[in-house]
């Protein structure tokens, strides 16, 4: 594999899906602890990739999605359930935006 040019390199962070985060940062960013990132990935909230040494990484959209379950858990919501309420608004937040490029591409 040929190495990245710098740009290339400084474009993944602009990547939403990139895995820039450890454990401790992703927990620190969403202000949460690393066994609440543990506990939403065992649930399949998000699943982390993993470095060449095994440890978990974060992209910018699992930490979006993290802190929503966050907001939920800390209202009182178990986390599973809390899990299950993000999910649902990922692929309603999904099938709207679908729904609206077909409908724009019907009006064209």
């Amino acid at each position: 594999m040929p190495p990245e040019t710098p740009s290339h390199a400084i474009d993944r962070f602009d990547d939403d899906d990139y895995p820039a985060y450890t454990m401790g940062r992703a927990a620190e960013m969403i202000g949460a602890t690393p066994g609440f990132l543990r506990a939403i990935g065992e649930a399949r909230l998000i699943t982390p990739l993993r470095s060449e040494g095994g440890h978990r990484r974060y992209s910018r959209y699992q930490l979006r999605i993290a802190a929503r379950a966050r907001e939920l858990v800390d209202a009182g919501t178990p986390v599973e359930a809390a899990c299950r309420i993000v999910i649902l608004e990922d692929q309603l937040e999904e099938a709207l935006r679908l729904n609206e490029e077909l409908r724009g591409g019907a009006d064209r």
